[in-house]
């Protein structure tokens, strides 16, 4: 029986007369996907959270993919030893993938503690399609927030493999935006990111201005 997977000969991609080019022009906006990653607490939803409601009302076109959020339907098969986590983030990184291709501003708030799963993320886009942003906020900061009491459940012993308690973070060696959400406000810390995307002219700085 063929690894399901490798991919199949008899199965090509089908090129189709609407290109990720045409839907970027269309929207007005260069397609990218922006992958938050950092400790559980951290900040990381609510900056990518923050992020889009600001896209949003200067009407780019986007889309949040967040970690709870597709264990819920594309993922709710998975558990979480070592091979589903990494399912986990294969999957979400092909549907970003493909929400690119649609033209949209693509966000994902997930963990993602190891190097190589982000970097094989990252792989699947052309260059500049992938922005890695760093939630860089410090263990302690993140284990006092501890918004949904998991670290006090590791401490205890009643969650393994808990990263950056009993599992290990590796931090991004060269992300392209390093934030932490312990300095400054959300408002200073969003605007850092509009700054960024604009600089890159993956969204026109003219519209952010007619938003404010």
């Amino acid at each position: 029986m063929k690894n399901s997977t490798q991919p199949n000969a008899d199965i090509v991609w089908h090129q189709h007369a609407v290109d990720q080019a045409a839907r970027a022009a269309q929207k007005g906006q260069q397609p990218v996907l922006l992958w938050f990653t950092g400790l559980s607490g951290a900040g990381k939803s609510t900056l990518a959270g923050a992020l889009e409601r600001a896209l949003f009302e200067a009407g780019f076109h986007t889309y949040l993919l967040d970690g709870d959020n597709v264990r819920h339907g594309l993922c709710k098969d998975l558990g979480f030893s070592a091979a589903d986590r990494d399912e986990n983030l294969r999957r979400v990184g092909e549907v970003a993938h493909l929400m690119v291709d649609a033209g949209l501003l693509v966000l994902s708030a997930f963990i993602s503690p190891t190097r190589a799963e982000r970097d094989a993320i990252r792989c699947r886009f052309a260059a500049g399609r992938f922005i890695e942003v760093h939630v860089s906020t410090p263990l302690a900061v993140c284990e006092a927030r501890d918004p949904k009491g998991l670290y006090q459940k590791a401490r205890k012993g009643e969650i393994r493999d808990f990263t950056g308690i009993s599992a290990p973070y590796e931090e991004p060696l060269a992300a392209e935006l390093t934030i932490d959400t312990s300095k400054g406000d959300l408002n200073t810390q969003v605007q850092a990111l509009l700054d960024y995307l604009s600089a890159l002219e993956v969204i026109p700085s003219t519209r952010l201005q007619a938003s404010v």
